[in-house]
């Protein structure tokens, strides 16, 4: 069982190990992918994937109480265009982004803002509670905006985030999902 409380001296080492300037409201495509690299939470922390695989483009909104919930918000977007990777193969003639892909970038979203806390430990989708397709992410489409609200940050032997989150396509809801699950996991703690 997973239920020891991390020292102050493990989440201390984290947060000395970042580099200046790298907690702000909001990042650029640029901070995305030295977060990929592991060069803007510290090495062993929180970390994006790195195109084609990161699904945004830019983090607009970040807060540590805002939110339905009081507890947290991460607002992104990613810009839309026909020669998006995934375009090509799902399907031919009829191209629309996997509905996969938005969820996975809700949960990028979920553990960047672990990361952006100051927490240690890379970080691993867990779960997901319930999600429902309400539309579809289409090539003509200009602009697709992913919301998180975060509900819970739980911190024992790891960190455990659930939140809700949606994505709108223009203005127009496509995907909402509740129960989102994202943990941080420090070396000596494993995600089984």
């Amino acid at each position: 069982m997973i239920g020891v409380a991390r020292s102050v001296s493990t989440e201390h080492k984290a947060e000395s190990e970042r580099p200046s300037g790298w907690k702000k409201s909001s990042y650029d495509q640029a901070d995305l992918l030295r977060c990929a690299h592991g060069q803007l939470f510290g090495s062993g922390n929180a970390r994006l994937p790195l195109p084609p695989m990161l699904m945004f483009d830019r983090i607009v909104e970040i807060l540590s109480d805002g939110g339905e919930y009081g507890r947290g918000l991460v607002v992104a977007e990613m810009d839309v265009s026909a020669d998006l990777w995934f375009y090509d193969c799902h399907f031919e003639g009829d191209p629309i982004m996997p509905g996969c892909l938005g969820l996975d970038a809700l949960w990028q979203m979920l553990g960047f803002f672990l990361g952006w806390l100051g927490l240690p430990g890379p970080g691993r989708a867990l779960s997901v509670g319930e999600i429902k397709f309400s539309g579809e992410v289409k090539p003509d489409g200009k602009m697709l905006r992913y919301h998180v609200e975060v509900k819970k940050v739980i911190k024992r032997g790891f960190t455990l985030a659930i939140a809700d989150g949606n994505a709108e396509l223009d203005g127009k809801r496509v995907y909402t999902a509740t129960g989102l699950r994202v943990g941080l996991f420090p070396p000596n703690q494993k995600s089984d």
